[in-house]
């Protein structure tokens, strides 16, 4: 995997980094693993905007994804590795022995024609899917379980990994992407590997038309709003608008927003980094 970047023939492309697409081997989705996707525009049930700064888009169709990677013993072989517009990721489709077709993560390293399968009793090579408590200590692992047999909502995103410390009776310590330590039932099944497409931190889009294509909108700043419209609002000339806050009036950079009473405050061991 590689970045490009483009000879400034227009002024989008002057600034535009982007990825190289090296690892991808099918240029057409697997139909049987589509689904449509609703867009809403950010308007709810009675057309009332209710979420600022979402609309347009390209039209896309959403990739079935296989998080519970739960058809254990049964060996897969990786036929293509693809492009995903719904996740920064780049995602796998995988044949296994009896026919039946899943795409999952790809993870990095991951090649076409390689084995994998997902179980207890299994090797923890890349692309395995195994419960932490059969899974080494030390060992990069993604696509991580918070409630067993839920399916995976750790480490999913381009490039991340998460890593398994230790063991603490029926629970593994795991380290996460944004530095925080946490508790996880080792019931709980989660890949080898990091994922893959490290590389989607070191692009930039080079123009603002490139973020519509996305769906997303121009999103004002506070401090250039009227006082009815934001509490930073108003004032003569370039005010700077005070204290930072949100339009509801909440505080902003610093303040914590987090229940005191969260539930799953007991299994943080150590909170992310500032």
């Amino acid at each position: 995997m590689a970045v490009r970047k483009l000879k400034p023939v227009t002024p989008g492309q002057r600034f535009r980094i982007m990825s190289g697409f090296d690892e991808i081997t099918a240029s057409s989705p697997e139909k049987s693993l589509l689904a449509p996707i609703k867009k809403s525009g950010g308007r709810n049930n009675t057309g009332k905007m209710t979420i600022r700064y979402v609309g347009g888009g390209h039209k896309k169709k959403y990739r079935i994804i296989d998080f519970k990677r739960d058809k254990d013993n049964v060996l897969a072989i990786v036929k293509t590795i693809e492009y995903d517009p719904n996740r920064s990721a780049r995602i796998a489709l995988v044949v296994y022995g009896d026919g039946e077709k899943r795409y999952i993560l790809a993870p990095a390293g991951l090649k076409v024609g390689q084995t994998i399968v997902s179980g207890e009793e299994i090797a923890p090579e890349i692309g395995n899917a195994l419960p932490l408590s059969k899974i080494p200590l030390g060992s990069i692992i993604h696509n991580i379980e918070l409630r067993p047999g839920q399916g995976a909502v750790l480490a999913r995103s381009a490039g991340t990994s998460a890593q398994l410390t230790s063991r603490d009776g029926k629970y593994g310590i795991i380290k996460l992407p944004s530095g925080e330590t946490r508790m996880v039932l080792i019931t709980c099944k989660a890949t080898v590997g990091a994922v893959s497409n490290s590389d989607h931190a070191l692009t930039r889009s080079g123009k603002a038309g490139r973020s519509r294509w996305l769906g997303r909108r121009p999103r004002v700043r506070g401090v250039v709003m009227n006082p009815v419209d934001h509490p930073m609002g108003g004032g003569e000339g370039r005010a700077s608008g005070g204290h930072p806050r949100s339009r509801k009036g909440l505080p902003a950079k610093g303040y914590k927003t987090r229940a005191k009473k969260n539930m799953s405050n007991m299994y943080i061991i150590e909170r992310r980094k500032k």
